[in-house]
């Protein structure tokens, strides 16, 4: 086992062109740090639906350049098979952005010129950029496919590779498979040709394209007078932001400069991630001392969106689900039509904003590339902090276009005197309150949420919070509307649970809703502390369900 371990390595190191991951494999197999060894080469990393994350360092089960040529001939291959060459007989082109994170402007080139080696064409964007630059560029130039190389909001040390195709919405299956398999059957490095020139660095052409585009999100002649506090979480959303801001009109967001500037390590936060506590610690601090009217938040590569407001005597942040009912809210009084679509964890007033709306939703799976799949989408959201509000444009989450809606929003009501919190309270009394809440199990072993997922489907509950399960899914087997995925649905009286493993962090996650009727806005207070002492008892029964 030692001396198989070993020669795996030794063979990974003949082939690694990275002098950095060279370095530090060769340090581990001089040491025959055999444990090390063991973790980084017990397995490879799985290229899926989310194509590929994980921590950087050397071997096949970390985040590396050896990784990423793999996955892009893979790609590249399984592009080829798949009839992308135009009609008039050039070659598909293959366009490419990435973050600010360690590696990624390595990884873009490299999978630029496995793609040109390939016999495609390949197109890398100037600079790093938001990711929905870039799912914009491959509808924008008619990409046969798009490479975005990110992590998102995940710990410094990790990066990413997220596939889309030429319709612009990220891989679904069976594609994800049909890839994993040509990447299984890339042999060996030396058989992937990678030539220095050939491929294109776009200019600033795209990203005007974009920016101008954004001009389709906003109502004509609407106000646009709302006062912004802004984080850019340290990505590389600070720019692209106050272009599209100052195009719109708005008022020029104050920034909060201890974060403004993209920088791969996040010095100030201990997670990239405005849901994370502590995040949004120093953006809170600014808007105590410049009063503005909301604060505005992007994740690293801006295609989230979180929004804090003034509550009181201080600043909170909106859930997800909260940011998303208003944003349909808007919409709706806008007078737009098409679907309105969420995935299943996410709020279900969406459904109630849409039905009285007589507008068409749709439930997905989990995640964007289930939303934006959706026939006829006008508007998607997810309860993580990602909407989708202009899906001709950008058919992905966009934590830009976002942004100026949400602001668009708050100007109107400001114009009216009024907040987006007396907004949310109209929707309470309109449609219920429904109050949601999340159980995340961050974990160092993957068994544990194995163990958690199995003891649930072996021993289900049958009430939680005192409220009966009236129906318990398992979403193993898919439902009329909803193709398989690993997961649970309990639906209460006046309650809902989904509980599933992340796809993209060690994480368990569990998403809790709870409906209350309101009869006036003179019992919301009510409606609000029995919503909260529902939800914080339906925690506590799923923690001892599940075990964790």
């Amino acid at each position: 086992m030692h001396d198989d371990l070993i020669a795996r390595a030794r063979t990974w190191l003949a082939e690694d062109p990275d002098t950095e991951t060279r370095d530090e494999l060769a340090k581990l197999i001089d040491a025959g740090d055999v444990t090390e060894l063991s973790a980084r080469f017990s397995s490879t990393l799985q290229f899926g639906t989310a194509g590929l994350r994980g921590e950087l360092g050397a071997g096949p089960m970390r985040m590396n350049r050896g990784v990423v040529i793999r996955a892009a001939a893979g790609l590249a291959a399984y592009l080829k098979k798949n009839g992308t060459p135009h009609g008039d007989g050039t070659a598909g082109l293959v366009v490419i952005g990435y973050d600010a994170r360690h590696k990624s402007a390595d990884f873009a080139r490299d999978t630029a010129a496995v793609m040109t080696g390939a016999g495609l064409r390949a197109a890398v964007l100037p600079r790093p950029l938001p990711t929905p630059v870039l799912a914009f560029a491959i509808r924008h130039l008619g990409a046969v496919a798009g490479v975005e190389v990110t992590a998102s909001h995940n710990p410094p040390r990790d990066n990413g590779y997220k596939v889309y195709l030429g319709d612009g919405s990220q891989i679904v299956p069976p594609a994800d498979a049909g890839i994993a398999a040509e990447i299984d059957a890339i042999a060996s490095l030396h058989d992937v040709p990678r030539p220095e020139v050939g491929w294109e660095i776009l200019d600033d052409s795209v990203l005007d394209a974009y920016l101008a585009r954004t001009d389709a999100v906003l109502a004509a002649g609407s106000p646009r007078t709302a006062r912004t506090v802004y984080t850019a979480m340290h990505g590389v959303g600070r720019d692209v932001l106050l272009a599209a801001f100052a195009r719109a009109g708005f008022p020029e967001p104050v920034l909060v400069a201890e974060q403004a500037d993209p920088d791969p390590d996040f010095p100030t936060v201990a997670f990239p991630n405005p849901e994370e506590p502590g995040a949004m610690d120093l953006a809170f601090a600014r808007a105590r001392a410049t009063d503005p009217d909301l604060i505005i938040a992007n994740d690293p590569d801006a295609d989230r969106c979180a929004v804090a407001v003034k509550d009181g005597g201080d600043w909170r942040m909106l859930r997800g689900d909260e940011v998303g009912a208003l944003l349909a809210a808007h919409l709706v009084r806008r007078g737009v039509s098409g679907t309105f679509a969420e995935s299943i964890v996410s709020s279900s007033l969406l459904g109630r904003i849409a039905g009285k709306a007589g507008l068409p939703y749709e439930e997905t799976l989990t995640g964007f590339k289930w939303i934006a799949r959706v026939d006829g989408l006008r508007y998607g959201y997810e309860e993580a902090l990602g909407y989708c509000v202009d899906p001709e444009g950008v058919r992905d989450k966009d934590g830009i276009t976002a942004a100026l809606l949400i602001t668009e929003l708050a100007s109107g009501l400001k114009e009216e005197g009024r907040t987006l919190l007396d907004l949310l309270d109209d929707l309470a009394v309109e449609h219920g309150l429904h109050a949601t809440d999340q159980l995340s199990v961050r974990v160092q072993d993957l068994s544990v949420i194995a163990d958690a997922m199995s003891r649930l489907r072996e021993q289900p509950p049958t009430e939680l919070a005192g409220l009966a399960i009236t129906r318990a899914e398992d979403l193993t087997r898919g439902t009329e509307t909803l193709p398989p995925t690993d997961g649970l649905r309990y639906t209460l009286d006046g309650a809902r649970v989904v509980v599933r493993p992340s796809g993209t962090e060690p994480k368990l996650k569990c998403y809790l809703e709870v409906v209350v009727p309101v009869a006036a806005h003179a019992d919301l207070p009510a409606a609000r502390a029995r919503a909260t002492e529902l939800l914080a008892a339906v925690k506590r029964d799923l923690s001892a369900a599940a075990g964790i």
